[in-house]
């Protein structure tokens, strides 16, 4: 990488952890600016779930007021979602690397499609509860479904992974949105540090992008933990999508 390409990357590492933290989706903005700067489709994918592992840990840092009293949800879902996690790494290293690249684009798609119905999704939770229909206070088999499903797409691709999971565990699981937003946040990064370790004993990675990534995902975990909710979403939301729809452009050129 060119010193330019570096700094590109370390910023793009900072908007995704920042983003991660607070809506999902950051992988939107760190794979498609891998892509640009010249690593193939599962090299930048490989090395992006461990770079944004330190994120996730800063994350769940930031969010520590609302983890409190969820140690048992904790508990229940992380063997799913770790379980799901390691599922997904394996597909991804045991499938044809023609098979993920085929694919990409759509789940590149399906998450760009996620963070423009995320305002309609909040509010449809939000409205749910206002209405008095609650979820099963401790998560039960949906919640455990939701982990586990989640974190198969999560260790194979990941992109909007934190979406999806907020999403799902606000139907399954009676509480308030920030505190599901702090579990997402734990369940999510232990997704991809699963994911990670199996890349690491089974894929080529690019460690150069991987540290700049992993620097930048921290600081923006902590961002994104502070004064993430005051960033304007329409505007968050835009830049996700033009990323989004420029690696897809990227990925059907090529």
């Amino acid at each position: 990488m060119t010193a330019l390409e570096a700094l590109l990357v370390l910023v793009a590492g900072v908007w995704a952890g920042a983003i991660n933290t607070v809506v999902g989706s950051g992988s939107l903005v760190t794979f498609p600016v891998l892509l640009a700067v010249g690593y193939p489709p599962l090299t930048a994918n490989v090395s992006n779930s461990l770079g944004l592992v330190p994120g996730s840990v800063s994350g769940a840092f930031g969010y520590r007021r609302e983890l409190r009293g969820q140690r048992d949800r904790l508990a229940r879902l992380a063997p799913a979602s770790g379980i799901g996690g390691v599922v997904g790494a394996v597909l991804l290293l045991a499938l044809p690397a023609s098979a993920f690249e085929a694919i990409v684009p759509v789940f590149v798609a399906s998450g760009l499609v996620l963070v423009v119905l995320q305002p309609r999704i909040n509010r449809w939770l939000a409205q749910r509860r206002a209405q008095g229909e609650h979820g099963h206070p401790h998560g039960g088999a949906a919640a455990l479904g939701a982990a586990g499903l989640t974190g198969v797409y999560g260790g194979y691709f990941g992109a909007a992974q934190g979406i999806m999971l907020l999403a799902l565990l606000g139907i399954a699981i009676d509480d308030d949105l920030q505190r599901l937003n702090a579990l997402k946040v734990v369940l999510a990064g232990l997704v991809n540090f699963v994911a990670a370790v199996v890349f690491v004993l089974a894929a080529h990675l690019a460690w150069g992008a991987v540290g700049l990534i992993a620097l930048g995902s921290a600081l923006g975990g902590q961002l994104g933990a502070r004064i993430g909710r005051r960033l304007p979403a329409p505007a968050l939301r835009a830049v996700i999508v033009v990323v989004g729809l420029a690696a897809i452009a990227k990925l059907l050129l090529d």
